[in-house]
């Protein structure tokens, strides 16, 4: 591969902890396990390793009997990540809840932006991004007014 083809990549890569960044930001502020560093690193962990597998297939000189599978790399990717994301759930024995659910699911689907932005779908990582912020933040808002006018507040 000739270093334009790297230095491609490598802006991928960096396009796709920029995108993790604003995740991992919004994450950071409402003080959750998993905040700026982690989404920037899972992003741009993700957006390597399909990189890397792209890489891998298109370069190397697979024997004819040998068949590639690029959707292979993305389930590992996932299930890799699966396992960061269940590392910020913790039960709370004492109140009978579960708490860090929603930062496993920005971690997993900021590893999607990833994955997203390494496929070259710039803009659909962009408004997925956006999406997340939507979710994470505004509805947030909501969920609170809804129960405190449940609650009679």
């Amino acid at each position: 591969m000739w270093i334009t083809g790297e230095i491609s990549i490598f802006a991928e890569i960096l396009l796709a902890g920029f995108f993790g960044s604003l995740v991992g930001m919004e994450r950071e502020l409402a003080e959750k396990p998993a905040g700026l560093r982690t989404h920037i690193l899972v992003a741009m962990a993700a957006s390597l390793l399909v990189a890397l597998g792209s890489f891998i297939i298109r370069e190397s000189d697979f024997p004819s009997v040998v068949t590639t599978d690029p959707v292979r790399i993305i389930e590992a990717v996932i299930v890799g990540i699966s396992f960061l994301g269940a590392g910020t759930i913790m039960q709370r024995r004492y109140k009978g809840s579960v708490e860090g659910l929603t930062t496993a699911a920005s971690i997993l689907v900021t590893a999607a932006i990833g994955i997203t932005v390494s496929l070259q779908l710039f803009l659909l990582a962009a408004l997925t991004t956006a999406a997340i912020l939507i979710v994470n933040r505004a509805l947030s808002y909501f969920e609170r007014w809804v129960k405190d006018r449940i609650n009679g507040g």
